[in-house]
């Protein structure tokens, strides 16, 4: 089984280094394993990084650029029967990362996997939280519905030829391609055992304009979801609350209030910007698109308490 491991790229030469390490130190039974860069403009050391590590490289302009043609260019340009995507701002956190992740594809279980995203203390305390409710610490594989990340995902590639990511969407392309999949029969899995840490290094009007870009493609993805200007004040305030009071209960002084209500704001104004048709949704579906709810399990995640990623050469 061969694999391919499909990274898009812009400007990611602040992590890059050691989420190639990281590849480098996987531990599998693979017949190979390459590494594809699809560079959408970098003007930072982001090529020349992973030419010294001898990615296969390829291109994509900006103006050709969207996460779904991206990702179709650099499975295109691949080899593997197993295409792995990674964002270049994810660190895998051991070196099992990679057979974990594949192995419900490998043995014929599901035919798109998606692995646990987490943080440490340099993000912020209520990303923290969004990633301990969507990505919890037990595996379901398979699971049910189709919701899935590509930050941390692998497909089967017929599963791709056949079905391709949709190239128009703002974002989400991973569950959409998930809801074609699951409708055609094919079953989607989440892998704990297979976690990076997450490092999202935004401007206030980038963590607002990426939950907007999401919020658009749900539309898009899922035209009943709607979330309302009452929606959006109830759901600052309550998660900000259980975010402040997470973190006292986990000892956390890494972000402070300030910023958790500054996080929560943009989050939840830039889903209400990019979902202002008003459609009909039930209680249960704002429930687990929008509101904060994390189960109690996930508050005492170990993963919420304070934390420093290693370097990929610490202990060496």
């Amino acid at each position: 089984m061969r694999i391919s491991i499909v990274i898009r790229t812009l400007n990611e030469a602040k992590y890059l280094s050691d989420l190639l390490e990281m590849i480098d130190s996987q531990e599998t039974c693979f017949e190979s394993v390459e590494v594809v860069l699809i560079d959408s403009g970098s003007t930072d050391k982001t090529v020349e990084i992973a030419s010294s590590f001898g990615c296969r490289i390829t291109y994509i302009t900006r103006q050709d650029f969207s996460f779904g043609r991206s990702l179709n260019w650099g499975c295109e340009f691949s080899t593997g029967d197993i295409l792995v995507f990674i964002s270049g701002h994810c660190i895998p956190v051991d070196k099992h990362w990679l057979q974990n992740l594949c192995q419900p594809i490998v043995d014929g279980k599901v035919v798109y996997s998606y692995g646990r995203q987490i943080g440490d203390d340099d993000s912020n305390y209520s990303e923290r939280r969004i990633f301990a409710k969507y990505f919890p610490a037990h595996s379901s594989v398979p699971q049910d519905g189709f919701f899935c990340n590509n930050a941390n995902s692998a497909v089967l590639r017929t599963a791709w030829e056949q079905h391709l990511f949709d190239e128009e969407l703002t974002g989400l392309e991973d569950m959409e391609l998930a809801k074609r999949l699951v409708a055609a029969g094919s079953k989607i899995g989440y892998v704990a055992e297979a976690p990076v840490f997450h490092h999202h290094q935004e401007t206030w009007a980038s963590v607002r304009r990426r939950f907007e870009r999401e919020a658009i493609a749900l539309r898009m993805i899922m035209p009943e979801v709607h979330l309302s200007k009452i929606d959006v004040l109830q759901c600052i305030v309550r998660s900000v609350y259980a975010d402040w009071r997470s973190a006292m209960r986990n000892g956390i002084s890494s972000t402070g209030l300030g910023d958790m209500l500054r996080y929560r704001w943009c989050q939840y104004w830039g889903s209400y910007t990019g979902n202002h048709e008003h459609r009909i949704l039930s209680q249960a579906a704002k429930q687990r698109f929008f509101y904060p709810q994390v189960s109690k399990k996930a508050e005492q995640d170990e993963w919420l308490k304070p934390m420093r990623r290693p370097s990929p050469n610490e202990g060496k």
